[in-house]
């Protein structure tokens, strides 16, 4: 089963991140980390919130958290916050933007016309 985990030196940014929005009720640390790395799964697996693995705490309660945090904005703060810094640690790149040359699809390399005369 694919599982999600923050790194620490990632945790420590979005804690601080998280401390300083008035908004948001940390509470416990653990919690509020676990909470994350849920979200996180959700949208990594595409998966239901009700298929939430219980590592993550129940899936209602996350559910719940995260449509306030929706609510508040939460979300839209931390990624215009984050996205000064990215960290490349996963680049993807989707095959319908990317522009080949003909021959790279199998055309043939010498192909003449003729000219229609009359």
């Amino acid at each position: 089963m694919l599982t999600v985990r923050l790194r620490d030196d990632e945790w420590a940014k979005m804690l601080a991140f998280l401390r300083a929005d008035a908004r948001v009720y940390v509470g416990s640390e653990s919690a509020c980390r676990r909470f994350l790395e849920g979200v996180l799964w959700i949208a990594r697996s595409g998966a239901q919130w009700r298929l939430l693995p219980a590592q993550y705490g129940p899936w209602n309660s996350v559910y719940k958290r995260y449509a306030r945090w929706c609510d508040h904005d939460v979300w839209r703060r931390m990624l215009q916050h984050f996205s000064d810094d990215p960290d490349m640690e996963s680049v993807f790149l989707d095959s319908t933007i990317i522009r080949a040359h003909p021959c790279a699809a199998g055309a043939q390399k010498n192909m003449v016309r003729p000219l229609n005369r009359l």
